[in-house]
């Protein structure tokens, strides 16, 4: 298949193609006698794949990993204890910003310097 024809069947841009094959996630290609990259057909599988765990929230990186090793379930766990911290992050920032909201903090400093307000600033 043409970088064109991959591309297109793996719904990303055909620069991705050649990006990917610097980064060593995808073998380069053969060549035509023209020149032209000749990818297999199981290539639009693999770029599916990488676009797949990069939605999950792989890194490039993370990916090449998974790909070489093949061990997405520890890999997998891993991500999923990352993602958690960071949604429990998130849940602290969402609640003290809803109580800031709550308690009419319109001005950081005054609010501050208020007993009751969510958001102190730290001593100096």
């Amino acid at each position: 298949m043409r970088s064109g024809q991959v591309a297109a069947a793996a719904g990303v841009h055909p620069q991705t193609l050649r990006y990917y094959e610097r980064r060593g996630l995808l073998p380069e290609p053969d060549r035509t006698l023209g020149g032209h990259r000749d990818y297999p057909v199981a290539t639009v599988s693999a770029l599916r794949t990488i676009k797949a765990a990069q939605r999950l929230g792989f890194t490039l990186d993370e990916v090449a990993e998974l790909l070489d090793v093949g061990r997405l379930g520890t890999r997998a766990e891993a991500k999923l204890a990352e993602v958690e911290a960071k949604i429990a992050d998130l849940m602290v920032i969402r609640d003290t910003l809803r109580a800031a909201v709550a308690a009419g903090c319109d001005d950081l400093e005054t609010c501050a310097a208020t007993p009751g307000c969510p958001l102190p600033l730290p001593a100096t």
